[in-house]
């Protein structure tokens, strides 16, 4: 029979995906087998292993859809299955690094809780709107084939004493039953400091049971809060984090990367995305993206197959008067 520790690699390579290290372990096996006399034993865990190498990589179907939630739960979160991925984001390198680190934590999880570890899980996404933060949410949810579960704020934040705070807790308590991408959109409406003017008595509660639950939760699932404004936060919430990451508007080389993204298929040889570029300078990730979709719907409703720099550059410039009204 196998040895126990090599039951325990077997086990641990499944978990973590790691082919290579699977057959290894089990050619070891089966060697083991070979030498105690089993030949014949040996021969067929052999041929299982060579007939599951020569066979091609498994395509993961899509994730089981999970129950929708239910009750008074169903008031407090929605649920999808995001299919984005992270090769569709133009981010800076020090933000990009920041969630590959997330990605590759969390893929390595069960290695690295064998060795006493956690994986980072619980974020805070600070910058202005439009810079990418919801869609880490929803990348962060398609890279690891997790539902994404949004909370509402709008049915979370209540009047009377007590009962934010419960409703909160029913959303932890799903957190710890239900794995997946929690995202807390608009985190400012709860996370605003403490005696400031704009503080009550039922948030100040809230906030207190927040952070305590998201201190005691040790949960499998991710915990994403995002918010516009960072310095208005209570500083009490950014140690509950296992990482702060910090976004700001496109500089004009991600500006021209997300033109090339979203134009490829529609600009014409020799279109100038570097010096379309120059005219985003200022917009958020969200406002290039639309005037990209702009720009190609005028090219379908009037019969073109290619867009033009200057209709491009129309609605450019058309979302930045838009901000200054």
């Amino acid at each position: 029979m196998a040895r126990s520790d090599q039951m325990k690699a077997l086990l641990r390579a499944h978990a973590s995906n790691d082919n290579d290290h699977f057959y290894a372990v089990a050619m070891q096996m089966a060697a083991d087998e070979a030498h105690k006399g089993h030949v014949r034993l040996a021969a067929e865990l052999r041929d299982l292993i060579d007939g599951a190498k020569s066979r091609p990589p498994a395509v993961m179907g899509k994730p089981i859809p999970l129950a929708q939630p239910k009750g008074e739960l169903s008031e407090l979160l929605t649920v999808q299955y995001p299919h984005e991925h992270f090769n569709q984001m133009v981010l800076s390198e020090k933000v990009a690094a920041k969630l590959q680190r997330v990605l590759r934590e969390q893929r390595h999880g069960p290695q690295l809780k064998a060795h006493g570890l956690s994986p980072r899980r619980k974020l805070l996404l600070v910058g202005p709107p439009g810079t990418g933060k919801t869609m880490t949410a929803a990348v962060l949810a398609g890279e690891l084939r997790l539902p994404l579960f949004t909370v509402r704020f709008d049915s979370l934040i209540t009047k009377f004493m007590g009962e934010s705070s419960g409703k909160l807790r029913l959303v932890f308590d799903s957190i710890q039953t239900t794995r997946g991408v929690y995202f807390f959109d608009e985190f400012d409406s709860l996370g605003l400091q403490r005696g400031s003017q704009h503080d009550v008595a039922e948030m100040r509660r809230t906030l207190n049971m927040f952070l305590q639950l998201l201190e005691q939760d040790s949960s499998d699932s991710l915990v994403v809060a995002a918010t516009n404004h960072g310095k208005d936060l209570d500083t009490a919430l950014f140690r509950r984090f296992d990482d702060i990451i910090r976004y700001d508007s496109p500089d004009e080389q991600q500006i021209e990367m997300l033109l090339r993204n979203k134009l490829a298929l529609y600009a014409p040889e020799g279109l100038d995305f570097a010096q379309l570029a120059k005219y985003g300078h200022g917009e958020s990730h969200a406002d290039i993206v639309r005037a990209c979709q702009d720009s190609v719907k005028d090219a379908v409703m009037e019969g073109h197959e290619k867009i033009s720099f200057a209709n491009a550059l129309q609605h450019i410039q058309e979302r930045a008067v838009s901000k200054s009204l």
